[in-house]
């Protein structure tokens, strides 16, 4: 489905493609109060734009709108992730790169942190920020075992 762009929307798509690889952070000056909350909102509701916490970006129906071809973005990998090389997040990634992996236990005791402390850590900075993919694997008989995957 093909959707059609009033001179608007393409105007902000266009600017956010060009400028701002894909955040929308500009809108016209005529644009102003409620009609910019309108114009949002109708692109929310169309697919071309998403908002999350972070930011306003455009949707590869967006792309699709303005006829360009969406960026590939590609997953991080552990050797591209910087951190400070002191701080307990790089203590947490070395144990998880490490063929054997760890156990939430034996990041606990390395960080000081406890288990929930881990977990959340794994869901939060690591995989949703960092976008590492983290796998684990658990024996009958022994705890569970994390690892980094690399992809």
């Amino acid at each position: 489905m093909i959707i059609k762009l009033t001179a608007t929307q393409q105007a902000i798509l266009n600017h956010a493609h060009q400028h701002t690889a894909g955040r929308i952070d500009w809108f016209p000056e005529t644009l102003k109060g409620g009609a910019k909350a309108k114009t949002v909102e109708s692109m929310v509701k169309a697919g071309l734009i998403s908002k999350n916490k972070r930011a306003t970006v455009m949707t590869k129906a967006a792309y699709a709108a303005l006829g360009i071809e969406p960026p590939l973005v590609e997953p991080k990998k552990p050797d591209q992730i910087k951190t400070r090389e002191n701080s307990k997040q790089a203590q947490v990634i070395a144990l998880l790169k490490r063929p054997e992996g760890a156990t939430i236990t034996q990041i606990c005791e390395a960080t000081g942190w406890q288990a929930h402390t881990v977990r959340g850590a794994f869901a939060g900075s690591l995989k949703k920020k960092l976008g590492l993919t983290i796998v684990s694997v658990k024996d009958e008989n022994a705890e569970r075992v994390y690892r980094i995957a690399y992809v």
